[in-house]
């Protein structure tokens, strides 16, 4: 499989067809090479259409996608992965995720599909994504190709130490969705404090403290270019030892998604 580029592009919520086509586009033109969907989004078709609409070759995007709650059956999750790939306009996925191991979930059926996927050649490597540390293992034992990714909430106020450490043991990336928390970083007076040091923002400091750690990607979302374009430039942001072990001694913790079902809840 490709190495997971470590800084990607979220289309969460971007739904109109042509702004998330333009989005992506825009992304892509402006550095990214790792761009994440899912099915529940409703916007593979207009991802794909940014990805061609680009003037970067498709092949050396790097496309992730997830299959719905409802999808998880083996029938349901070999079928859908396959009506991805149409609608994203690829040969194979470069990675698919198991979006939440709740509803149609099953450990067994979920994991083979996943595995006669991989096998099948309709998608390259095999993330989850939301799962706690004993599904995690449960799945492991069940996959045949080496879990690539997990993807999950993460940013200083949810720092997630168990699940990263978990990514290392097992030698995985741990993917961070909302790393930023919907800029609710830019309310933590320690992060304004190290943006205004490096006439950074507040984003950008929690992206930069995000990917000095091992094993971490981070795909933050956007519209419009100039957030586009500032998350990019976050790769540039050196952190030194003293700012990153100011947002690890952040004590304030919350999540951005939860509900009653989430698998942590349970």
């Amino acid at each position: 499989m490709q190495e997971i580029p470590r800084l990607g592009f979220g289309t969460y919520e971007n739904d109109d067809p042509e702004q998330c086509a333009e989005s992506v586009r825009t992304a892509l033109d402006a550095g990214y090479r790792h761009v994440d969907t899912a099915q529940s989004y409703g916007n593979e078709s207009a991802v794909g259409d940014g990805i061609a609409a680009s003037d970067v070759d498709s092949e050396d995007v790097f496309v992730a996608t997830k299959l719905s709650t409802e999808n998880l059956a083996y029938d349901d999750a070999v079928e859908t992965a396959r009506e991805s790939a149409d609608r994203l306009g690829v040969d194979t996925i470069d990675l698919l995720y198991v979006h939440w191991p709740i509803n149609s979930y099953d450990p067994e059926g979920t994991i083979e599909a996943l595995n006669d996927l991989y096998e099948d050649g309709v998608i390259d490597a095999v993330g989850l994504s939301n799962f706690r540390v004993d599904q995690l293992n449960d799945a492991l034992d069940r996959l045949e190709p080496r879990l690539a990714a997990h993807q999950v909430e993460c940013h200083p106020m949810l720092p997630q130490d168990d699940l990263r450490a978990h990514a290392v043991d097992h030698d995985y990336a741990l993917v961070a969705y909302c790393p930023i928390a919907r800029n609710q970083v830019a309310d933590v007076e320690p992060i304004r404090e190290i943006a205004e040091k490096h006439d950074a923002t507040p984003a950008q400091v929690s992206l930069a403290w995000l990917l000095e750690k091992e094993n971490v990607a981070a795909i933050p979302k956007a519209t419009g270019e100039s957030h586009i374009r500032e998350n990019w430039e976050a790769r540039e942001l050196d952190l030194d030892d003293e700012d990153v072990a100011a947002i690890d001694g952040i004590d304030e913790r919350h999540r951005i998604v939860d509900f009653d079902a989430a698998p942590w809840n349970q």
